[in-house]
């Protein structure tokens, strides 16, 4: 009998965090990664080379660009042949006060934050589908926000977008169900990533840890764990599922 195939992962925004996590430990259960990136080479190849197993390769894109995502996609298949998980976690968060800030600045971050948290992610979700579906299989998973639930005052679009992309993950979840393609959304709160450390060691670093009972953010590395599970073992029946993965800072009913 021959070996089994196996799978491909493209997982976005995977040069550092959340996305490095994922693709570490998605690698080390035996799938091929597709390493989605945007601008930090060296950390892409960092990231790579940090990979166990073989049959990885770096894909530079952004993703808030339709047709980037039309090319990144149609590259992966080209350098695989299959496409069998889409983690769509690469995001932008930008604050945006609305008490603070002029229009035109409002204007542009909601086009940017909304490109890239919700409409990018769309994009690769129906593109990574039509793959998908020939092949009678596949899984998403997308990377959300408590912030869709509790509100980002000072982020209204990056909250937004979240919630757009709850929405979007039910609704896809809905329609692909009998092709066998099954979507899932985490929901982290803060994680100890790049981005957040600078707030977590900033002047608001006590009123954010008052707000875990564990007294901890999320590490990127249980979040990956998270996401794992999803791609390769949880039941067909979660499709649709939203998980809330923030330490019960944000509860919600």
């Amino acid at each position: 009998m021959a070996a089994a195939i196996p799978a491909v992962a493209l997982v976005t925004g995977a040069s550092r965090g959340i996305g490095r996590a994922t693709a570490q430990q998605l690698a080390a259960r035996g799938v091929r990664i597709a390493l989605n990136y945007h601008r930090n080479d060296a950390a892409a190849q960092d990231t790579l080379t940090s990979l166990p197993g073989s049959g990885h390769a770096l894909f530079k894109a952004d993703i808030s660009d339709p047709a980037a995502c039309a090319t990144l996609v149609a590259a992966v298949h080209k350098y695989y042949g299959q496409l069998d998980v889409l983690v769509n976690n690469a995001g932008l968060y930008e604050e945006h006060d609305p008490r603070k800030v002029g229009f035109a600045e409002w204007a542009e971050t909601w086009r940017r934050t909304v490109a890239a948290n919700l409409t990018g992610p769309a994009h690769l979700a129906f593109l990574a589908t039509q793959l998908m579906r020939t092949a009678g299989h596949g899984r998403i998973i997308n990377i959300s926000s408590r912030g869709a639930f509790r509100g980002e005052p000072t982020a209204p679009a990056y909250g937004a977008a979240k919630a757009g992309l709850n929405a979007f993950g039910q609704s896809l979840a809905r329609a692909l169900a009998p092709d066998n393609i099954h979507v899932f959304t985490i929901a982290p709160g803060w994680v100890a990533t790049d981005m957040a450390n600078a707030h977590l060691a900033g002047p608001n670093a006590a009123e954010i840890l008052a707000q875990h009972p564990l007294g901890r953010v999320a590490t990127p590395e249980e979040v990956a764990a998270t996401v794992t599970w999803l791609a390769l073992e949880a039941p067909a029946t979660m499709t649709g599922c939203i998980i809330d993965l923030n330490g019960a800072s944000y509860l919600r009913t």
